[in-house]
């Protein structure tokens, strides 16, 4: 499928940045993947870099699935401040000394996300210790496995189990051919960061 590229052109006079992020939502086509606003301001205060930063922030999530017909817009709003909340009580060194506890019970980077968040509090483990998990786990040994290969594999070895109790599944097979190119999709990323070995199959 190809991309369909809008050109908006924005005039705006002396407007605040509400009003031109309606203008911006009025005018998006729901149906287009990717726009360019072009802004011409005559005698506002609305520069051109806040006007693409106020189009970025509305076509943030307009990244589509690649096998699939949603157009991936849910996803969870970040705060705008990125400091640490003053009500957590956890300093850097705690969170990472947390994180390794968990790490060594065989818990992955998104379970230890999700028990700091629900039981310590933490909600972004970047703003508190300035790295993220994976970056910390992987200042020391040993490294941890690559989870998002892992599941995919996963996933795959579940539907081929499948696949021999039910060969007439025809969706399920479409399934899997898609389920492996991204496995294999991956793995060429990873290959070219020297992160799996040139032979990995």
């Amino acid at each position: 499928m190809t991309e369909r590229v809008v050109h908006v052109e924005m005039h705006f006079g002396l407007c605040s940045h509400a009003d031109a992020r309606n203008h911006i939502e009025q005018l998006l086509l729901p149906q287009a993947r990717t726009c360019e606003v072009t802004s011409c301001v005559h005698g506002g205060f609305l520069r051109r870099s806040h006007l693409l930063s106020l189009f970025r922030c509305l076509t943030a999530a307009i990244m589509g699935r690649m096998h699939a017909p949603g157009k991936g817009l849910s996803q969870s709003a970040l705060p705008y401040r990125r400091s640490v909340p003053t009500w957590l009580k956890l300093t850097s060194d705690d969170v990472k000394e947390q994180i390794y506890k968990l790490a060594k019970k065989g818990l992955t980077p998104s379970q230890i996300g999700v028990i700091l968040r629900d039981s310590h509090g933490v909600a972004q483990v970047r703003f508190v210790t300035g790295n993220k998990i994976l970056r910390i786990l992987k200042s020391k040994e040993p490294v941890p496995h690559l989870e998002d290969l892992y599941h995919l594999i996963k996933k795959a070895v579940a539907v081929r189990k499948h696949l021999e109790r039910n060969r007439k599944d025809k969706d399920a097979k479409f399934r899997l051919i898609l389920i492996e190119s991204r496995i294999h999709r991956l793995a060429r990323y990873y290959k070219t960061k020297r992160v799996l070995p040139p032979n990995w199959k």
